[in-house]
């Protein structure tokens, strides 16, 4: 093949994987603000180096999923708002069997992926109809619908009931 066909070709799987992986970034979006949360493992959307960053502005881009439920960490039944966890991990690509979530102060929990179901967990960002600080369990909590089910209200899935989310990796 001649030098210049080789470069022609070359130059046109260039613009074919930029452009791929520019789609790619697309379908999540970019951050424009302060990420919150940061995904990385086995995914298939990425925006930033092989990982998903979101923002607050586009995880409530997400699907919007609420529910009303009481907790062991709080007083009485509280209405949490986010995105569901089955919907997140299809909005990231996520290829994997399980969920390594990460909160701010590294506290590490795995939470199986076969507990994002319909009418499952969510990743809150508001309780109440407001913003969780880092004080009150925020910026990002899982909160499984736990009066919906009593399979919910067990040592095992509270123990997968992280606050202070900031980081998952898909295994």
């Amino acid at each position: 093949m001649k030098p210049s066909r080789l470069l022609i070709r070359l130059a046109g799987a260039l613009v074919l994987f930029l452009a791929s992986h520019a789609a790619i970034a697309s379908e999540i979006g970019t951050p424009e603000g302060e990420p919150v949360l940061t995904v990385s493992g086995q995914i298939g959307q990425a925006n930033q180096n092989g990982k998903a960053v979101f923002d607050k502005d586009m995880l409530e881009a997400l699907p919007t999923k609420s529910f009303r439920t009481s907790t062991i960490w709080t007083e009485g039944s509280h209405t949490f708002t986010g995105v569901a966890l089955n919907d997140f991990l299809k909005a990231v690509g996520a290829d994997g069997k399980t969920i390594n979530a990460i909160a701010l102060n590294d506290y590490a929990v795995e939470i199986p992926v076969s507990d994002a179901i319909d009418n499952g967990p969510i990743i809150a960002y508001q309780m109440d109809g407001k913003a969780m600080s880092v004080r009150d369990k925020g910026p990002l909590w899982i909160v499984y619908p736990y009066d919906a089910n009593a399979d919910y209200r067990t040592e095992m899935i509270y123990s997968r009931s992280i606050w202070q989310l900031n980081r998952i990796e898909i295994e």
